[in-house]
């Protein structure tokens, strides 16, 4: 077994190289390095992933979410949640949270999530007192519920890439989704209490009123529900969901006055760039995959892994603590795509459900992006804010321990994350 390409990929990570190129020379690296097999078959395994049906998901939910944002929905989701939580103390920090949940079902993109909180809540709270790295840390933080709450693309990369149902995975995601959502809500109560919090408003805004902006945001909210619903009760297939999302979408931005025939052009633009760096990324392992196949390496790692151990409690902590080292150097969907076709002969085999292991590794691999050295989530906030990697640092403390004592919870309790996925329907 060659392990030459898999030292070129790392090399090409550790100096820099886009993921996508690292991967894609890593893989012409062991074709050209084999001899055996004509170079043409690194072209082909390329181009061949982009015929998968389910991988078309993508692109349609992500132009979902760029479709919300021009039609004014990010705002209104927005406003809903300073409404419900904004005469707090603490208040934008709660909405800041809740958002993220509500986006969760739009953009599925915690660094979509990220950029946007980072540019427009960010400013706002720093206008009222509240410290910047804190304002920073519960944005980058609260972003990771994004990729939990359906639909995720960190799940559908997981479901294609290791071949287990996306409909199950959207919904295993809701219950943990929730309970991040509250746990942090509760974490910023807490802290807000002995820090300069001010709520946003001076008083309870009234249910008249937030049944005024609950029913402005009411027909975007319909769009995860009617994802999940659908799903459930098998009108539609995960992919046939984005593209319902689309359509839905659209009709709502253009009911609500606010889409325009001018935003066509920007929004396959931002579609388009963002699918680009999605499917360059799955281009490449695939090609890479090949290699790893042709050399056993998965069948390798497998039999090592449970070799060292058959307990799966013991195996699920193992896994956990390497994903977390390689979060911290890898970009989370490269890890997810490089990792799952390894990881999931290895946790079926010692009897784990691979919906609720999917859910783990999503989860832990998006917490490793608010941490330092390479987290994504982590630069893209501070880039942004322009916070000090330090001052980040140093303000997700409590916000790094209450992430992975939600990762062990659900790595421990995978009831929370299968019990709507296998609720009998009478």
């Amino acid at each position: 077994m060659t392990i030459f390409p898999a030292a070129v990929l790392l090399f090409g990570f550790l100096i820099g190289i886009p993921v996508a190129f690292s991967i894609a020379i890593a893989a012409l690296v062991f074709f050209v390095q084999s001899g055996a097999m004509p170079h043409e078959i690194f072209i082909q395994r390329m181009v061949a992933v982009t015929h998968s049906f389910p991988l078309l998901a993508v692109p349609l939910f992500v132009m979902t979410g760029v479709v919300m944002n021009f039609a004014g929905i990010t705002r209104r989701m927005m406003d809903l949640a300073e409404a419900m939580t904004g005469h707090w103390r603490g208040g934008l920090a709660h909405v800041n949270v809740m958002l993220s949940t509500l986006m969760g079902g739009v953009s599925g993109s915690a660094n979509a999530d990220a950029a946007m909180q980072s540019k427009v809540l960010v400013p706002e709270m720093t206008k009222r007192g509240y410290d910047l790295g804190f304002s920073a840390a519960v944005t980058a933080s609260s972003s990771i519920i994004s990729v939990i709450i359906p639909p995720g693309i960190g799940l559908i990369l997981y479901g294609f890439m290791g071949d287990v149902s996306i409909g199950k995975l959207f919904l295993a995601g809701i219950v943990p989704g929730i309970l991040l959502c509250v746990a942090m809500m509760v974490l910023v109560a807490y802290m807000a209490r002995g820090g300069v919090m001010p709520p946003a408003f001076d008083k309870r805004v009234s249910w008249s009123e937030r049944g005024r902006v609950f029913r402005r945001a009411g027909l975007a909210l319909l769009v995860p529900f009617g994802i999940v619903l659908g799903i459930r009760f098998g009108y539609f297939t995960p992919t046939e969901a984005g593209g319902m999302a689309v359509l839905f979408a659209v009709i709502v931005g253009i009911l609500q006055g606010e889409l325009k025939l001018a935003h066509i052009r920007p929004i396959l633009e931002q579609t388009a760039e963002a699918t680009a760096i999605i499917l360059m990324v799955i281009c490449a392992a695939n090609a890479f995959g090949f290699y790893m196949t042709w050399e056993r390496i998965p069948t390798t790692i497998a039999a090592w892994m449970t070799d060292l151990t058959s307990n799966p409690l013991l195996l699920l902590l193992i896994i956990n603590l390497m994903l977390i080292v390689v979060g911290m150097f890898v970009e989370g969907s490269a890890a997810l795509i490089l990792l799952t076709p390894i990881l999931v002969p290895v946790v079926t085999k010692l009897g784990i459900d691979p919906v609720h292991f999917g859910i783990v590794m999503v989860l832990n691999l998006t917490i490793a992006g608010v941490t330092p050295p390479l987290g994504t989530l982590m630069f893209t906030t501070c880039a942004i804010t322009g916070v000090p990697i330090g001052r980040f640092v140093r303000a997700s403390l409590p916000f790094y321990a209450l992430l992975f004592a939600v990762l062990i919870i659900l790595t421990y309790v995978p009831e929370i994350s299968l019990w709507l996925p296998n609720l009998k329907l009478q």
